[in-house]
């Protein structure tokens, strides 16, 4: 049985508003996380994706209050992501009403922490987010915030991690972030083709046409965009008649 393809809004989170920008720089407001989550389950979202873009440690217990509160407010499921360190940052996190989280530069510093976080609530709660980028023509890993390069290899990792318990990856190409332009195809599908779980595609999603593609020519399961689902340029029911009128399978 295949899974029904997710469409994902992401909402990057900045002292409790809703930030957008272009290769990671560049922030603007997009609007009130809440009203926004609220707008995107009528429309029909499948998940929805919260990162805290500049989480502290005093950041993270307003991050938590913001999390109750959408848990309260939405009813499908949703990831928190930003800041998550240890087995303790998640529990804050799931406590607070998160379905799953993501975690990016500290699982590189301590892979341990997948495997923690995901013998502790489950591999199904661990999303291990990966900011992609070309180094020399090759893919490797980016940390804080997609500011500095690593020598890892982004395929290597990401099959480290599902080793580790990750049960989903979120895969970003930072080159093709907020350019709407379309998403890395080739990246995504070599790696949604290595692994076993799914694989969220993100950053590049210009026009319906890139949601098509990159369900139609790689193997993810889910396709996640910012920008224009915030500014109303591609409705989400008007992009899933789209995919269904392309016999792409997504619940309408």
């Amino acid at each position: 049985m295949t899974l029904k393809k997710r469409i994902i809004p992401c909402l990057d989170i900045k002292d409790g508003e809703t930030v957008k920008g272009v290769n990671f720089v560049g922030i603007r407001s997009a609007g009130d996380p809440i009203e926004l989550a609220k707008r995107y389950v009528h429309e029909g979202a499948d998940e929805l994706v919260f990162l805290d873009i500049t989480a502290t440690v005093d950041g993270r217990k307003t991050f938590a209050k913001l999390v109750e509160e959408i848990a309260h407010e939405i009813n499908i499921p949703f990831t928190v992501g930003g800041g998550i360190s240890s087995v303790e940052d998640a529990a804050v996190l799931v406590n607070a009403g998160a379905d799953k989280v993501s975690i990016n530069s500290a699982a590189v510093r301590r892979p341990e922490l997948v495997k923690e976080i995901a013998d502790e609530f489950g591999s199904q709660f661990v999303v291990v987010a990966i900011d992609a980028g070309l180094v020399d023509d090759e893919w490797k890993v980016f940390v804080k915030g997609g500011r500095e390069a690593t020598d890892i290899d982004v395929f290597e990792w990401a099959k480290k991690v599902e080793e580790l318990g990750a049960g989903e990856i979120l895969l970003t190409s930072m080159a093709n972030d907020g350019t709407k332009a379309g998403f890395a195809l080739e990246l995504t599908g070599k790696l949604a083709e290595e692994l076993n779980i799914p694989v969220i595609a993100s950053g590049g999603a210009g026009i319906s046409e890139h949601f098509a593609e990159v369900f139609q020519k790689t193997n993810a399961t889910g396709a996640l965009a910012a920008s224009v689902f915030h500014f109303g340029e591609i409705p989400i029911p008007i992009l899933k008649e789209f995919l269904r009128a392309k016999t792409i399978d997504v619940r309408l």
